[in-house]
C-alpha cells in the first residue's frame, strides 16, 4: 500500500481544527532611536531579529521579526566612548590591523555602521546571523 503524503509549501504550518495556522507571522517594528543608548537599542533590536519575543521561540529557528530604526542620527552615546572606543579590523595580511575610532564614525555620520556593529556582536554566531541582519534597515531622518 502507497502512501501519500501532503507537504505544504509554507514552512511552520500546523492545522488546529479547520483552520490551518501558521507560526511565520513576521511583523514589521518600527523603533524611533530618539535619545535611546547605544547598547541598550542594540539589545532591543537583537532580541526582536531573533524572534526572542514570540512563544514559540526555538534557537535554531529564523522566526525573527523585521525591524526599522529611524532617527539613528540622535542616538546617544555614553561615558568617554566617544574618544575611546576604536573598531579593529584585519586584512589577513601581516600588519594589515585596521583601527577606526567611534569618533571618525560619528563624524561622518555612519551611525547605522555603529548600531549595525553593536547589534551584530549580539547575535549568535550561527548561520541565522547574516539571515537576521538582512531584516534590520534603517530610515534617515528628513529633518536635521
Amino acid at each position: 500500500m502507497e502512501l501519500l503524503r501532503e507537504f505544504s509549501t509554507r514552512p511552520f504550518t500546523a492545522v488546529q481544527g479547520d483552520t490551518e495556522v501558521s507560526f511565520m507571522d513576521r511583523k514589521t517594528h518600527t523603533i524611533d532611536a530618539t535619545n535611546k543608548v547605544l547598547g541598550r537599542l542594540a539589545v532591543e533590536i537583537a532580541l526582536l531579529l531573533r524572534g526572542k519575543n514570540k512563544a514559540n521561540f526555538a534557537p535554531n529557528e529564523d522566526m525573527g521579526d523585521f525591524v526599522n530604526v529611524k532617527n539613528i542620527d540622535r542616538m546617544g552615546i555614553t561615558g568617554k566612548k566617544i574618544e575611546q572606543k576604536v573598531y579593529y579590523r584585519h586584512s589577513g595580511y601581516l600588519g594589515g590591523l585596521k583601527e577606526t575610532p567611534l569618533k571618525k564614525l560619528v563624524e561622518n555620520n555612519e551611525m547605522d555602521k555603529v548600531l549595525k556593529m553593536a547589534v551584530y556582536g549580539m547575535l549568535p554566531g550561527t548561520k541565522l546571523r547574516p539571515k537576521q541582519l538582512k531584516r534590520l534597515t534603517f530610515t534617515q531622518s528628513s529633518d536635521k
